[in-house]
């Protein structure tokens, strides 16, 4: 299921290359404190519009309830590292197991369900999570969660990360993602061919809410504090995981990771826009849709035979292949 090609050889060695020129930046004064603290806050929406994008993009199952696991596994996570004293690593684990676990409960009867009746469903969940957890004295209630130890730096996060997007992807390629995407493209006919549907969505179901629940302890370590309000854990931070994806391309990886980047670093930039801010924001995004209305990439991949392609288009090289002379 795991291969090491070359590509994936290169790909590592300059995600590696990337790490190393940003610590460098960072050694040299050039990036702030602030900025790694955005840049970390890149990694972890990656790693919820990635989780997302299995779930909705390549198995085809409508969930707006993500933040549920996110938030699960952000007071998880914090619930065992301050009142427990459990080292981050364990409690970061065992907040996204437990996260699963509750993926697992919820899939098994809300995914019979298909369309409008499975949305309303998974965001009735996120609800439910978020009202929960606002009457439990124990981790804040509506107060919040506060000192919690900010054990997650840029260089965890982004470990986690690419071991997130590496898991996620070789999934989707092994015998397990096609069986999603047979389902996704007609479930009626994969049932027919013998698979069984219910378990490759749940599994699917469960898996995107075990990394939503690893990127939800990775961000409440990393902020310190975290609050049951609905653009953190609520309906509103599950439409934010959603539109990344929509945005990026249903059924993409690397749509998921580029719209990801784009709608997180797009607010600090009109950061100084002050009352503005509001207004350029939607105005972006009302834009890409109207022009790429199946997102950015649409469902495509960024890889390495396009770049070249796409080289050889603009310079007008062509590769020679199969090229025979007859004397």
């Amino acid at each position: 299921m795991f291969s090491l090609g070359k590509r994936n050889v290169i790909t590592i060695s300059l995600l590696a290359g990337l790490y190393l020129i940003i610590q460098l930046l960072v050694s040299r004064g050039v990036l702030l404190p602030y900025d790694l603290q955005i840049l970390g806050l890149v990694c972890v929406n990656i790693m919820l519009a990635v989780s997302l994008n299995l779930i909705n993009g390549f198995t085809g199952q409508f969930s707006i309830g993500h933040a549920g696991f996110f938030g699960i596994g952000a007071y998880a996570s914090a619930y065992l590292t301050v009142i427990h004293d459990i080292p981050f690593l364990l409690a970061l684990v065992l907040g996204a197991l437990f996260s699963a676990l509750i993926g697992i409960c919820i899939g098994l009867p809300t995914l019979r369900l298909k369309g409008d009746y499975l949305a309303i469903a998974t965001l009735g969940f996120g609800e439910i999570i978020r009202v929960v957890i606002l009457n439990i004295p124990a981790v804040g209630g509506a107060r919040g969660f506060s000192g919690i130890s900010r054990e997650t730096t840029f260089g965890t996060a982004y470990l986690f990360m690419i071991v997130t997007v590496v898991i996620i992807k070789n999934f989707i390629r092994s015998k397990h993602g096609r069986a999603c995407i047979a389902i996704r493209e007609d479930e009626l006919a994969s049932e027919a061919l013998g698979i069984n549907t219910t378990l490759y969505k749940v599994a699917a179901f469960t898996i995107g809410a075990l990394f939503a629940g690893l990127a939800g302890g990775l961000y409440s370590h990393f902020m310190g504090y975290i609050n049951p309000a609905a653009n953190q854990i609520g309906f509103i931070k599950s439409i934010d995981i959603l539109i990344m994806v929509v945005l990026g391309g249903l059924g993409s990886i690397t749509g998921s990771v580029g719209a990801a980047i784009l709608l997180t670093l797009i607010p600090e930039f009109l950061r100084g826009l002050a009352e503005y801010r509001m207004i350029v924001y939607p105005i972006i995004l009302i834009l890409i849709m109207l022009f790429r209305p199946t997102g950015i990439l649409g469902g495509k991949e960024l890889s390495w035979d396009a770049f070249v392609s796409f080289y050889q288009r603009i310079t007008g090289k062509k590769q020679c292949q199969g090229v025979s002379t007859d004397a």
